[in-house]
């Protein structure tokens, strides 16, 4: 797994998964002891200390969570079909036209779209790169922004406000690294 893969999973998973879900308790533990900016390869020091420092009261941020995504009606819609043209069941083909696996959970959200991104990256047998392009440009980048700057408004605790500004900070240095490689390939092919 290189680091564009652990950026989008973890990326992922932070936004996919409640706070008090047991499979983000050791990332939690890692944010809170200061370990994950160790291994984090973006320059998000000081945001990464913000994270740090607000994840000491577990139960705001899960609080949080659930009123910013998991309410009968969230605050934030996590899903890319609230924000306009695009559709779950495009991206669901998109993905399973790759060969990855999908399950009945909707595959449209900000969180499963940084965690298929991670799949692609690790699993996908070629033209990995032109699929990663596809699903950033196609259906990711085009809400994304407005997605984070909801969470940064309707946040109440300082952990999903500067989750949302990584987040923003590492699409923007994760887009530039594809195509960086994107031109690296069609350098060396000529």
């Amino acid at each position: 797994m290189n680091e564009f893969s652990i950026v989008c999973r973890l990326l992922g998973t932070l936004f996919q998964r409640s706070p008090n879900d047991p499979i983000l308790a050791p990332i939690i533990k890692m944010i809170a002891e200061g370990k994950l900016t160790q291994l984090w390869p973006l320059e998000q020091d000081e945001l990464f200390n913000t994270l740090k420092n607000s994840v000491k009261d577990l139960t705001t941020v899960e609080a949080d969570y659930q009123s910013l995504f998991g309410n009968k009606v969230p605050a934030v819609s996590i899903y890319a079909h609230g924000y306009g043209e695009i559709k779950e069941d495009d991206i669901r083909q998109f993905l399973v036209a790759r060969g990855m696996p999908v399950s009945e959970s909707a595959t449209d959200s900000f969180g499963a779209l940084l965690l298929a991104a991670s799949w692609l990256e690790d699993n996908s047998a070629q033209d990995e790169l032109l699929a990663q392009i596809q699903l950033f440009d196609e259906y990711l980048l085009p809400w994304a922004g407005i997605f984070l700057g909801k969470v940064e408004a309707h946040a109440t605790s300082g952990f999903y406000r500067t989750l949302a500004g990584i987040a923003r900070g590492a699409l923007s240095a994760l887009r530039e690294e594809l195509s960086d490689d994107a031109e690296s390939e069609e350098a060396e092919s000529e």
